[in-house]
């Protein structure tokens, strides 16, 4: 095994990366796609397209696939019952992606495998009981119980992102039904909602210069303006780092988690958004989960999700071994 490449792919709202794997999981071919507007099938078109190109950059030796999708997926029977953020539906997805790609499929929901990345060899390495959060153009998370990955009964369990913090607040993104989940008041998304409603207000910042001259009001456009001291951005860094807090402080009361690690796109921003999500805990969960958990960035960064369709691709493999 220790020879053998898998491809992991990351399938998040708005871009694939697809990447050749190896079993220390180094990674060492890379392919992207942009997978904004697509319908169903373009989507599957160009998931097929990635991989083939990551593929062939590793000369053919690869073992099997990996898929993290942000998807609802029922384990049974791999099938990807729904997507909130993406056109995925009622799809036999690991049948059919084995099928047009001749190897073995292991696919499961993005955070999920965000999660076995951090778990097996990232931030939450050791933990036996961790929440992983990955912030991009949705939330999507993972849990760590007793040491083994918590799927729910069917596989489509763990869905934090769509956790009400906010009864009354903004519809959800996409196709969830519900109102005020932390998805829509925390996300990648919000954060470019809520700089832009910042940087409108304040036409004088940094940020309102920026979007005055035409740059696209994104979450690294805001990451980076932060960074530089922009006022602003970091406003909408804070207001998101603390909505974020608000659920993690009620993760931290009913998981009681050793640790919380938080991935993603957003988590470019760094102490920005960490800080006071911290800070929000602090005065809202209860001892004594509160005085253990720790709230950090997640190792592999924005490649988690690729990482761990790796590994769910390895532990797929050996499952396979052991009941050959």
């Amino acid at each position: 095994m220790a020879s053998r490449r898998v491809i992991g792919v990351d399938v998040g709202g708005t871009k694939l990366l697809a990447g050749v794997v190896d079993a220390r999981f180094g990674v060492h071919h890379r392919a992207q796609r942009s997978v904004v507007g697509l319908d169903q099938s373009a989507l599957l078109d160009m998931a097929v397209d990635a991989v083939r190109e990551a593929r062939d950059a590793a000369g053919g030796e690869v073992a099997a696939i990996g898929f993290g999708i942000p998807c609802l997926i029922d384990q049974r029977t791999g099938t990807a019952v729904i997507a909130v953020n993406l056109s995925l539906a009622d799809i036999p997805f690991r049948d059919v992606m084995a099928e047009r790609l001749g190897l073995p499929v292991f696919v499961d929901n993005d955070g999920n495998v965000t999660a076995l990345a951090e778990h097996q060899a990232g931030a939450a390495r050791g933990a036996r009981e961790a929440v992983i959060l990955t912030i991009g153009t949705g939330i999507g998370a993972g849990l760590i119980l007793r040491g083994e990955l918590y799927r729910g009964s069917i596989g489509a369990g763990a869905e934090l992102g769509h956790m009400v913090i906010d009864m009354d607040g903004p519809r959800c993104q996409g196709n969830c039904p519900n109102y005020g989940c932390v998805e829509a008041l925390a996300s990648g998304t919000a954060l470019v909602r809520e700089a832009t409603r910042l940087a409108r207000e304040r036409p004088r910042s940094g940020l309102g210069r920026a979007l005055a001259a035409g740059r696209d009001p994104s979450g690294p456009l805001v990451t980076e303006l932060a960074h530089d001291g922009d006022a602003v951005a970091i406003e909408a860094l804070t207001l998101i780092g603390a909505r974020l807090g608000v659920a993690i402080a009620s993760l931290v009361n009913i998981f009681n988690p050793e640790i919380v690690v938080v991935g993603g796109g957003v988590i470019a921003a760094g102490e920005l958004l960490l800080a006071p999500a911290r800070a929000v805990v602090a005065e809202r969960a209860l001892p004594p989960s509160r005085d253990v958990v720790r709230i950090v960035a997640a190792r592999f960064g924005a490649e988690a999700g690729m990482v761990g369709a790796a590994m769910l691709a390895f532990n797929g493999l050996a499952r396979l071994a052991e009941e050959a």
